[in-house]
Order: structure tokens, then sequence, then C-alpha cells
């Protein structure tokens, strides 16, 4: 892992994302043999962000009644295979471990299908069928790039494999948006982003909170500022947050991000407003929210899925060049 160059990572999000755009319209490599497969059930396999982008596409299939289930890769109970059953393991580097040792169940059953950003990887080797993330070269090891190349690839692939879809995809159209909202993001920065990571310093970490149909986004943007500058952050479904975080308000310092679009958001910002808790909001204009950011296409659960965990992926950056790793 190269830290130092996550930035030339992020600078390269618009345009790896145009071209995965242009590749969705073309038709992805691998495709054209998953229809075949006949497949009723889909398991998708996964650790890290490769879970987290996985758990937003299968909410949704979910929704129209595919049978959809993502799992840890880790996991030692996991479902037989089956003549009905197709299985896509989802890494960006095709040699996770994890996703190695689970797939062996599966291995020549002919179902077995690799979503890698490395064709030519031991997950790439192994599976029946392979779909590339097509996301270039990530120079520092951090996942951005693959990450969110993960949602529209995993979204063709089970529509191929379960003949439906949600209305709602992460579709082509979505894609060059999002190229389009991450450009004018990462272009405008200075003047948002140094005021945002100041406010998001806080000394007990960095709070992340968002709705459970972009949960993706706090949990990468947790991850990113653990993995980069190495600082404490955590995660938080927004609803879930009045359950399991809330009680911190009452005794640190509270610092948070909020994704916003969820119909808990009231709930959770009343409870930091009567604790006295610092928030910025991403894509809406929150009550009581020290700073607001907001893109073209904020309000689509695709665009924003793909595009808000940028200003986390800038925080993580500016604290990593601005202290080091660890506490400013």
């Amino acid at each position: 892992m190269d830290t130092a160059a996550f930035r030339a990572d992020l600078d390269l999000i618009p345009s790896t994302l145009e071209r995965l755009a242009d590749a969705l319209d073309d038709g992805l490599p691998g495709l054209e043999r998953l229809a075949m497969l006949g497949s009723a059930r889909v398991l998708v396999l996964g650790m890290g962000s490769s879970r987290y982008a996985a758990d937003v596409v299968a909410r949704r299939y979910r929704s129209v009644g595919a049978n959809v289930v993502v799992e840890l890769a880790s996991a030692e109970l996991l479902p037989p295979a089956a003549p009905d059953l197709a299985v896509v393991a989802v890494s960006a580097t095709g040699g996770s471990v994890e996703v190695l040792r689970a797939i062996e169940r599966y291995r020549g059953t002919g179902r077995l299908v690799a979503v890698t950003n490395r064709p030519d990887s031991e997950l790439g080797r192994l599976a029946d069928v392979v779909v590339p993330l097509l996301a270039g070269v990530e120079a520092s090891g951090v996942a951005c790039r693959t990450f969110r190349a993960t949602f529209a690839v995993l979204d063709a692939v089970l529509e191929e494999l379960l003949g439906t879809a949600p209305a709602e995809r992460f579709d082509a159209e979505a894609v060059r948006a999002a190229a389009i909202a991450n450009a004018v993001l990462l272009a405008t920065a200075d003047s948002w982003m140094p005021q945002v990571a100041d406010l998001l310093a806080g000394p007990m970490g960095t709070w992340v909170l968002a709705p459970a149909e972009r949960g993706s986004s706090a949990q990468q943007s947790a991850l990113m500022l653990r993995e980069v500058p190495r600082r404490s952050a955590f995660a938080s479904e927004t609803g879930d947050w009045s359950h399991v975080d809330v009680y911190l308000t009452k005794t640190q310092d509270y610092r948070a991000l909020v994704f916003a679009g969820s119909a808990w958001d009231a709930q959770a910002l009343d409870w930091m407003a009567q604790r006295g808790s610092r928030f910025a909001s991403i894509g809406r204009d929150l009550p009581g929210a020290e700073q607001v950011i907001r893109f073209a296409g904020d309000t689509d659960d695709s665009v924003a899925a793909l595009t808000e965990l940028l200003v986390a992926e800038l925080v993580a950056d500016h604290w990593l060049r601005t202290f080091g790793e660890g506490a400013p």
C-alpha cells in the first residue's frame, strides 16, 4: 500500500467512470455467458469494500423479488452448491484469501462468476466466468475506483443472471452523471474540504451516517478514514444510529458526517442538537449542519452512492498529508 499515491488515484475517478459507462453501453466482457446459467438464486461473496457495494446492489434486486444474498466470504456457514444457484465472488484484487477459500465448495459447478479488476488473478483462474471491473491500476492499493466500479458491474451481472432488474440502476447514465459530479467535487475541493476536515477532526474520532439504501457510503467513508490516515472512524445506518451510537453524543465531542436522504434523518439530528454534536451534511441542507456540500445528482441514490464518499476520501488524504498517520 502506498497511501501517498491516494490523491492521484482519486483524480482518475471521473475518467475511469466515463470509460466504464462506455463499456456498459458496449456490453461488459463475460456478460453474454451468464443468462445461460439459468439461475434462480444468487449468492454474492466478498469482503470489505466489495461487500459494502454488493449489499447496496443486492438490496435493490431483493426489492423486486429477486433471490440475492450477500455473505461475508469469511463465514463458515454458506449455502451448498446447487443447480439453481449462481455464486458471484467479488474481489478487486482477485486475491482475497477469504474469497479464495470460500469458493472452493463451488469450484467445478459451472456456476462460479468472478467480478474482479484482475482477470488474470487466482480468482479469475478458478472462476467459470470472469467479468472485469475495468477500473485501471490503483497505485495506492486503496480501493476507490474499484469500489465505484463494483456497483455498476455487479448490477449488470445480476441482471443477466436473474433476467430481471430494479427500476433504479447503476447503469451507464448514472455512471456518467457520477463522473461529472466527482469531477466537480475534485475541482472545487479547495473551497470546502479544509473546513470539513477541521470539523470532522474530533478528538474521539469521526462518525458517519447514511441511509440503508446507501449504507456503503458510511461504511466506505469510515474505512477510508481508518485506512489512509489511520484515524478512528465509525459507520452507522441512519435509523439504526438511534439504537447503537446515540449514546456517545452524551459523553464525547461528537463529530459526524451525515449522508442525507434517510427517513430517519430528523430523529438523529434531534439527538445531535440536544447534545451539541457537530456535523456536516452531504446531499441535503439539514438543519444544524455547520457545512453543507451539494453536487449535481445528489438526490439520485445511484449518483450519490458513486460520488458522496469522495468527501471523506479527500478528507482522509488531507489528514494524511497534514498530520501523517494517526491523530492530529
